[in-house]
């Protein structure tokens, strides 16, 4: 943003920028989060000052009873909203939990997020209630959520799960017709292994452009360090940017 200062002097290539994540209003809980998140931001080239509304889907299945125990799905939550808190200029991230059936949209905030997860995952019935795997249903939640919001911004949608659907089929045909849309999906595996159905959807063909990207946290997701899931997070984020607004679908 400095060049028109610049003498013509040829100079070295500067390092790649670290933006500046706006912290105002941010707790002093997520700061760092909110750091880290800015720093991978801007390592995947996603310009600087980019507005894009930040989404957490979260599978309830029942083999996700540790993950909640744990905290991993809370620590989830809190790094969704450090991303937010760089992209998004509210701070808010709607939160969708999925088993074989979506659940209603819950916003967690900045002011508002510390145990929101265990609250939402009791309300619904706990684990005695945690169902099967259904992606699509979650998927089209979100979308009818975007367009409903009236939102103009891009999506990031942060969409986490322990193993591959029931509605397999469905789930891929849904990822190729929401790739005319302004939507992103950032798949995150839990659990020791990779989840194959995953690595499937992030090379689907047949679709107007990449609209996914899938990163494995492992079976600690919450041992994994902040950059590493960011930039897992992140990765693919800028070329679909590049890719969405050659195709028209963003501005």
């Amino acid at each position: 943003m400095f060049d028109r200062f610049k003498k013509s002097t040829p100079a070295p290539a500067p390092a790649a920028p670290v933006a500046a994540p706006p912290l105002v209003g941010v707790p002093s809980g997520l700061v760092s989060l909110t750091k880290a998140a800015g720093v991978s931001l801007a390592k995947a080239g996603v310009p600087a000052g980019l507005r894009a509304a930040v989404y957490l889907v979260v599978d309830r299945s029942g083999s996700m009873c540790d993950h909640f125990r744990n905290g991993d799905v809370q620590d989830l939550a809190d790094r969704a909203l450090g991303l937010s808190a760089n992209l998004d200029d509210d701070g808010t991230v709607p939160l969708v939990f999925f088993d074989h059936r979506p659940y209603p949209v819950v916003d967690i905030s900045l002011d508002q997020y510390q145990g929101v997860v265990a609250a939402q995952h009791q309300l619904h019935g706990g684990e005695r209630t945690m169902g099967g795997t259904v992606y699509m249903a979650a998927m089209a939640t979100v979308i009818d959520h975007y367009r409903n919001s009236g939102a103009t911004d891009p999506a990031l949608v942060i969409f986490q799960t322990d193993g591959g659907p029931a509605d397999t089929d469905a789930t891929r045909l849904q990822l190729a017709q929401a790739s005319k849309l302004p939507i992103f999906w950032a798949f995150v595996g839990f659990g020791p292994t990779k989840v194959a159905f995953l690595r499937e959807l992030d090379r689907l063909r047949g679709r107007l452009v990449d609209n996914a990207s899938y990163f494995h946290a492992g079976a600690d997701p919450r041992g994994l360090p902040d950059h590493e899931l960011y930039d897992g997070i992140t990765s693919e984020f800028s070329r679909w940017l590049v890719a969405a607004r050659a195709k028209n679908i963003l501005p």
